[in-house]
């Protein structure tokens, strides 16, 4: 392999890496999307948590009742209030799979 083919071959493989796999990690997902009104321990006290009257993720009764996939369904398509008015924007699309499932276990580690 010359020098030039060993180059490009690297530039390539840089390339590629860079766009495959580039799910942000779960702590950032929460950071960007989620503390703001989930607060950055889960807990729901900020300003806009409280007016939406979100709920609190370190308390072992949510943890216990709500599945993984109820969670899942709410980061993906959203939530609404009893009127219908949206509460939370839905992330499909925004987020991948895979970054939705590690959410859902970001939000798992709050528990008390």
């Amino acid at each position: 392999m010359n020098i030039r083919h060993a180059i490009v071959t690297a530039a390539f493989a840089g390339l590629l890496g860079t766009s495959i796999g580039q799910a942000a990690p779960a702590a950032e997902n929460w950071e960007n999307h989620c503390a703001k009104c989930h607060g950055a321990d889960g807990k729901g006290q900020t300003k806009a948590g409280k007016k939406l009257h979100v709920k609190d993720y370190t308390d072992a009764k949510f943890q216990s009742e709500t599945t993984d996939e109820h969670m899942i369904t709410a980061i993906n398509d959203g939530t609404k209030d009893k009127a219908g008015k949206e509460t939370m924007k839905p992330y499909k699309g925004e987020l991948t799979a895979d970054e939705v499932k590690d959410l859902v276990a970001y939000i798992r580690k709050f528990k008390a």
